[in-house]
């Protein structure tokens, strides 16, 4: 996926009878116009026009930058 990234939102809920704390994960598909993201960055995406059957967001800005990983 050309100027494409996967954008795990992740977020915590108490279940409402027992109590647990549950995580809660999400993926949003976002426009990239200069693939400058990498795996591991933080983002901050905003909502857009439909971009394509699954994309309805876009990358503001690149928040943290992930560590650069060898291999």
């Amino acid at each position: 996926m050309d100027k494409t990234v996967v954008v795990m939102v992740e977020r915590t809920q108490r279940h409402p009878l027992y109590g647990k704390v549950v995580r809660r994960r999400k993926k949003f598909y976002a426009h990239d116009e200069e693939n400058t993201c990498r795996v591991g960055d933080l983002v901050r995406i905003v909502e857009s026009r439909p971009l394509s059957r699954l994309k309805r967001w876009v990358v503001e800005e690149i928040l943290e930058r992930a560590e650069e990983v060898e291999g």
